[in-house]
């Protein structure tokens, strides 16, 4: 496969001539179906006779747990949140994504650096320094973005859980004193926030509203298109 590339600068003692693995990224909301094409593109790349290596957000064994016990006290600034998730991104990027990318393992990212980032532009952080930030992250060989329809997120969200989350609703921004209001205008500013991004960091946008096996066989189709043009590079 092609050696990876990275946004700005390669991390201290990274060679990346020898990364030869493929980053590929599912993004998309909570309740988009991410988890579960994870699960089945898991699958089916390990029996094509792919080594896979799944990494997300607050997967780190470093400050992961921190993290989500910091979280339930809904009294994190701004700040505090987005580089409490830089350390867990870095932590992953050191411990499990660059050494499965040397080992030549395909990596299926669940959400990634531009999911950071657009939860921090949304609560007013400046795009410069937030992009500054993740500066050492690898460049993927594919972004495929989970659009789903407000009416959709809300559905599948009351279907999986009782109530809404804090942080997921927006309810930190001040959007709206009322849940379910704050978390449909903070879910619609962060998918702005994606289409923003969507020309500058070539996302492919899925239609993710279909069947679970539609959507299924619609990503594999792509993956396989990914993992074809990279070996041959």
């Amino acid at each position: 496969m092609s050696p990876q590339r990275f946004y700005n600068i390669w991390p201290p003692g990274v060679d990346p001539s020898k990364l030869t693995g493929a980053l590929i990224v599912i993004e998309g909301p909570d309740s988009s179906g991410r988890s579960t094409h994870i699960g089945l593109l898991t699958q089916w790349l390990e029996e094509q006779g792919y080594a896979v290596a799944q990494v997300g957000l607050k997967r780190s064994n470093l400050v992961a747990a921190e993290l989500e016990k910091a979280k339930q006290g809904n009294i994190l600034s701004p700040r505090t949140l987005s580089l409490f998730y830089a350390t867990d991104f870095y932590d992953q990027l050191e411990n499990q994504i660059i050494p499965a990318l040397r080992a030549g393992f395909v990596v299926l990212a669940d959400r990634y650096i531009y999911t950071l980032m657009a939860r921090d532009i949304v609560r007013g952080a400046e795009p410069a320094w937030v992009e500054s930030v993740y500066a050492m992250a690898p460049v993927p060989d594919a972004v495929f973005y989970l659009m789903v329809s407000s009416k959709t997120l809300v559905d599948r969200t009351f279907q999986a859980h009782a109530e809404l989350d804090y942080w997921e609703s927006g309810m930190d921004c001040g959007l709206s004193r009322d849940w379910f209001q704050s978390f449909l205008r903070y879910q619609r500013k962060i998918r702005q926030e994606f289409v923003r991004m969507q020309s500058k960091y070539g996302f492919e946008v899925v239609n993710a509203n279909r069947s679970i096996p539609a959507l299924d066989a619609d990503l594999k189709g792509r993956i396989q298109q990914v993992l074809a043009r990279t070996e041959k590079t």
